[in-house]
């Protein structure tokens, strides 16, 4: 079991003494340390017992905690490190401690594009010169996939504060299919990543569809803060997304049912990790797994089918099953000398 918020302050106490060698310490010393101590930092003013800095001293000295704090007793009477450079604020991390931080590092540093965590910037450089000089021959154990050249990423910070305080934002965006960026005026409601992507969701300020900014396509933004920022009470992501891949959700379209067959060599990988929430295993033979899925039609749909290859036959709906198949005939002709 994990000390308490009291027994850290009385540890930390006793450490804070002990390397005070300005003077020498009793263990009455001490128990009026920890009693004042206790007072101020949590208003207990009942005072620490004897036996309750006896047995902290104990488990300083032991395993228990990991401090092995050498605490000796002089002249059968006052308390001090045999060691004086010795601090249970300076103890060396182990193994596990050194990986479990890796890992945190690791993820922390996907987000150094907010505000939030640009504060922990320094922080997070600070762990990873303790883990290097700690144990400088290791790995790293998660590796995360992410793309610092994508354009767009500059301007996390700012528009995750326009979303967080409501703000309606002037965008000049240029879509791929546009030939020049237009101005557009946003009311952000979410910031959603997808693919190693991100995308601002909202709506347009004479707009009333949801709609989606890939950051990597906005040229600039600004603040409008003498506009009045337009929200809709009913836009909840999790229901928004709940019948789509990825971020385009095709307004007026209806969840389809939809089966696929997938060949045994790929069929491992969708049933350990299905397509979308919704799958259903409907027939399983040598030769594979029929599923089926419940989706809106999409683009970021398509791409995911075909990205399967020979492994994957779309069995219905028709409309799909001709368009996946065109695409693919399409991709083959490529090859074709």
């Amino acid at each position: 079991m994990p000390a308490n918020r009291n027994a850290l302050i009385r540890y930390t106490t006793i450490d804070k003494c002990l390397r005070n060698k300005y003077r020498k310490w009793t263990l009455e010393d001490l128990i009026d340390a920890c009693s004042d101590a206790l007072y101020e930092y949590e208003g207990i003013d009942k005072g620490v017992s004897r036996r309750t800095v006896q047995m902290d001293i104990q488990t300083m000295r032991s395993e228990k905690l990991g401090y092995n704090a050498p605490i000796i007793v002089v002249d059968k009477k006052y308390y001090e490190y045999e060691d004086a450079e010795y601090s249970i604020t300076q103890l060396p991390l182990s193994e596990q401690d050194l990986n479990k931080l890796g890992d945190a590092v690791e993820i922390l540093k996907q987000f150094q594009g907010f505000s939030h965590f640009k504060e922990m910037t320094g922080l997070i450089q600070k762990l990873e010169n303790k883990i290097h000089t700690e144990h400088s021959q290791s790995r790293p154990i998660i590796h995360i996939d992410r793309n610092e050249n994508l354009k767009g990423l500059e301007y996390l910070n700012g528009l995750y504060q326009a979303v967080l305080k409501k703000q309606v934002i002037k965008v000049e965006y240029q879509s791929f299919k546009a030939k020049r960026a237009n101005r557009i005026y946003f009311n952000p409601y979410l910031l959603k990543e997808f693919n190693n992507r991100w995308f601002l969701i909202g709506k347009q300020k004479k707009g009333d569809m949801i709609m989606n900014l890939a950051l990597d396509r906005i040229h600039t933004f600004e603040v409008q803060e003498k506009i009045p920022f337009k929200d809709d009470p009913f836009f909840d992501p999790t229901s928004y997304y709940e019948n789509v891949i990825g971020v385009t959700v095709n307004h007026g379209l209806m969840p389809r049912t939809i089966k696929l067959f997938i060949n045994a060599e790929n069929a491992p990988y969708v049933l350990t990790k299905p397509i979308h929430n919704s799958q259903h295993v409907l027939e399983q033979t040598p030769k594979g797994i029929t599923i089926s899925i419940k989706l809106t039609l999409n683009y970021e749909l398509e791409r995911l089918l075909l990205g399967f290859g020979p492994g994957l036959e779309v069995l219905s709906p028709p409309s799909l099953r001709k368009r996946i198949g065109n695409l693919a005939k399409i991709s083959s002709e490529h090859y074709i000398d």
